[in-house]
């Protein structure tokens, strides 16, 4: 039988050629399909990379200043002139804060230099003025040291209240201004530790640099600094490529956090520096702050396993945040967050956000705790501990209205996880 489309061929044979010609069109159509979606996934990236990682005009606009003596700083020289501080990596997650690794001759740090110029409070983003830093005029030509040292104290009295011990914390802002040690504060100086002031992963740096648990600051010029590196983070998990994390579903991806951590000692050890740090913040030497981000993203930890904050941008003065979220207009609780962690409620009657958190930090530590010293916990503990850390994510209200209670939870975890591992080599 002939087949009136294929004259010649029998219908089996037109058949297979019309059957191959599909398949061969399929393959093509698919093919392009694939080329033009991962060019277009290539361009968005990209787009978002360039967009995102702008350190080099950062450090250009840094030494420009550095150059015309409008700033000065320990790190300037390196960075600007001998060319011994470069940056690395980007890590930038907002194109106004940019954060690169770093190496500054045999030191490996962190790099953040600080982008937008508009001077304004943004619940939305960061609880930091933008900026009043970027045209570096304050101090005034002109002012005196004491008069520095007087603008320094105001400005601390503004951000954590007034503290019997702000006129030593002055003071050693006083002796980081002097970064070439040469016993006096020079204007370019005195314009870059203005700058950093109003920042506060600074500020936080400041208050707990006698304690372990913050990165030591190496150097700074203008609003750029460098912080230690902490050599791992995030506190857990495992950074997997992005096509991977589109794809990969939620659970999974909780599930593989939790299989790439330390040994459970290792972790009870990280788990009591977290629970440490929420009391050196919480009516600390230099008044209170919030923790408004306890992610994992914003912790990592030493070889020594002692916990290390990697982002204190979210963790504000609690005189700051009450002040500014009282202006914030609301219709429904929802309007009153800031940060992924800091929720308040809103006053219906005043559409206006009320200053008390709705949850204390501890709560949201052991939130972040839970899972992660949960899983792998010796059996002899595991009952109390899962007990301790369940009491502990309830805790409802400011710590504040609820001292006693806060302290007990936090001395009886402690106390849970350090018997636990003092005997052992990983404490």
């Amino acid at each position: 039988i002939m087949g009136s489309d294929c004259p010649g061929k029998t219908v089996d044979v037109c058949f297979q050629q019309a059957k191959f010609s599909y398949l061969h069109m399929k393959y093509l159509f698919f093919s392009w399909l694939a080329v033009f979606v991962g060019s277009w996934i290539v361009y968005v990236e990209y787009s978002s990379y360039t967009e995102l990682c702008r350190g080099h005009d950062c450090k250009n606009s840094i030494c420009d200043k550095y150059r015309k003596g409008v700033i000065d700083g320990s790190a300037c020289s390196s960075l600007c002139e001998k060319g011994t501080l470069y940056l690395g990596k980007c890590f930038t997650a907002k194109p106004k804060s940019q954060v690169y690794s770093g190496s500054w001759g045999d030191l490996e740090g962190v790099i953040k230099c600080q982008m937008e110029d508009a001077p304004h409070y943004d619940l939305g983003s960061e609880m930091e003025p933008r900026k009043e830093s970027a045209a570096f005029n304050k101090p005034t030509k002109g002012t005196s040291v004491e008069k520095f040292r007087e603008m320094i104290l105001n400005h601390l009295k503004a951000k954590v209240g007034d503290q019997a011990n702000l006129a030593d914390l002055a003071t050693q802002v006083l002796a980081i201004t002097d970064a070439n040690k040469d016993g006096h504060i020079s204007l370019p100086e005195a314009h870059s530790t203005w700058a950093l002031l109003q920042l506060n992963e600074f500020l936080l740096a400041l208050v707990l640099q006698d304690r372990e648990h913050t990165p030591k600051l190496l150097g700074f010029c203008g609003d750029l600094y460098v912080m230690e590196k902490v050599p791992h983070s995030p506190l857990y998990g495992v950074s997997l490529p992005w096509i991977v994390e589109v794809w990969m579903p939620a659970g999974l991806r909780h599930s593989m956090d939790q299989w790439f951590t330390p040994s459970w000692p290792h972790k009870a050890k990280i788990s009591i520096g977290l629970l440490e740090l929420v009391e050196d913040v919480f009516h600390g030497t230099f008044g209170s702050f919030l923790m408004c981000d306890v992610s994992a993203a914003s912790f990592g930890y030493n070889d020594r396993h002692d916990l290390k904050v990697m982002d204190a941008r979210y963790i504000v003065p609690e005189a700051i945040f009450q002040e500014d979220i009282r202006q914030q207009r609301c219709e429904a609780d929802e309007d009153c967050v800031y940060g992924a962690d800091c929720l308040t409620s809103c006053d219906l009657t005043k559409h206006r956000c009320t200053p008390e958190v709705t949850r204390p930090n501890l709560a949201k530590a052991c939130e972040a705790l839970k899972d992660y010293v949960l899983r792998g916990a010796p059996s002899d503990v595991r009952e109390e501990l899962e007990k301790q850390l369940y009491a502990c994510v309830t805790l409802k209200g400011s710590a504040e209205q609820m001292e006693i209670e806060h302290s007990l939870i936090l001395n009886n975890l402690k106390t849970l996880l350090w018997k636990k591992i003092s005997h052992t080599k990983d404490s």
